[in-house]
């Protein structure tokens, strides 16, 4: 078959990076232009020197022109910037937001939580996501149109999801700690992203319930059949570079044993090609999940607490990011949807 061009906005970014590290090993898929902003004109080696065999290739400006005549275009842009791009981009192309513009339902909780005019809806990109016991995958099929889910919040989301569904706990007791890798930051140049801050040291952040990913988080989750939901979220910087460690906790149903929930669990995931149920007494890591498009869960129950505690592992920027990305890619343009994608970890 005829390949597809993917043009990346963003290249020279942490998402751009591990897009275009996972479109080299994508059979169906032939990069095309690399854009940026302030990077663009310099050699995108110097940004990613281990995509080595793209790495003479000269980063353009961000603009329609550039973006146009390819079947795809993956949108690396800082949060806010998407909306203005994909207005100028026909409906004859694939485009694929990997920030947050298109990711909320709610103009109101947009405005609320990130600021500005919100840019509008598109079908969101998370296969696995339980919508009225169907999958969103069924939504992406054919659409020209895709947000990508924020990484925090497809690691809760995984995590919890099957066992909301099945009414399991209580939606309105949720409570999630995260540890994450610092490349979920981005690459601003902020003081508290220097080595010299996070090595050897762990840090909470968007705390008190206003990190951005909160209402997609709470959207997810009613989608997955909770009446309401109320989380408390705490995210925490820890010194590696990459993945998700994910621990929720939610106040059990009355009459509710950890068979139930496995069981809830292995219908959910049994399926799944990158959702791993473990077996009991193994936990997961971020090493195991390492440059893989995989989660990795366990489930347990706290007795004296009354409940439900999953861990959940993910690479933020594969399952997190670039790799639901394609994922969704595979979806939209009715390939295989493990198409390019590895459950292979890199580990130690």
């Amino acid at each position: 078959m005829t390949k597809i061009t993917a043009a990346v906005a963003g290249a020279s970014g942490y998402a751009g990076g591990e897009v275009l590290r996972l479109l080299l090993a994508h059979p169906d898929v032939e990069i095309g232009a690399l854009t940026a902003a302030s990077s663009a004109g310099s050699a995108l080696g110097g940004h990613h020197p281990h995509l080595l065999p793209l790495a003479d290739r000269i980063l353009q400006p961000t603009t329609a022109e550039t973006l146009s005549g390819h079947g795809v275009v993956f949108l690396g842009l800082p949060h806010g910037q998407s909306g203005a791009v994909a207005a100028e981009l026909g409906d004859d192309v694939l485009v694929i937001d990997c920030g947050a513009d298109f990711r909320l339902q709610s103009a109101e909780e947009w405005v609320e939580f990130y600021g500005g005019e919100h840019a509008g809806t598109w079908p969101y990109g998370l296969p696995e996501l339980i919508v009225g016991g169907l999958r969103q995958r069924e939504q992406l099929r054919g659409v020209n149109r895709i947000a990508v889910p924020g990484c925090n919040v497809t690691a809760i989301t995984l995590g919890i999801q099957p066992a909301v569904a099945a009414g399991l706990v209580e939606a309105t007791d949720l409570v999630a700690v995260l540890a994450n890798g610092f490349s979920g930051a981005g690459k601003a140049p902020k003081t508290n992203l220097m080595a010299a801050e996070g090595l050897g040291a762990a840090s909470a952040y968007g705390v008190g319930g206003v990190h951005r990913h909160v209402p997609e988080i709470m959207q997810n989750l009613r989608l997955a059949g909770a009446d309401d939901v109320t989380i408390s979220f705490t995210p925490t910087l820890v010194p590696m570079a990459r993945g998700i460690l994910a621990t929720t906790t939610a106040r059990l149903a009355p009459g509710v044993d950890i068979d139930t929930v496995r069981a809830a669990y292995d219908a959910a995931y049994g399926d799944e090609p990158f959702i791993h149920l473990l077996p009991e007494g193994q936990w997961p890591t971020t090493a195991a999940t390492l440059g893989a498009n995989t989660a990795q869960l366990q489930v347990a129950i706290d007795r004296r607490a009354n409940r439900l505690v999953v861990v959940t592992a993910i690479d933020n920027l594969v399952k997190g990011t670039a790799g639901a990305a394609i994922q969704s890619m595979n979806l939209a343009l009715g390939l295989p949807e493990a198409t390019g994608l590895t459950t292979i970890g890199v580990a130690p």
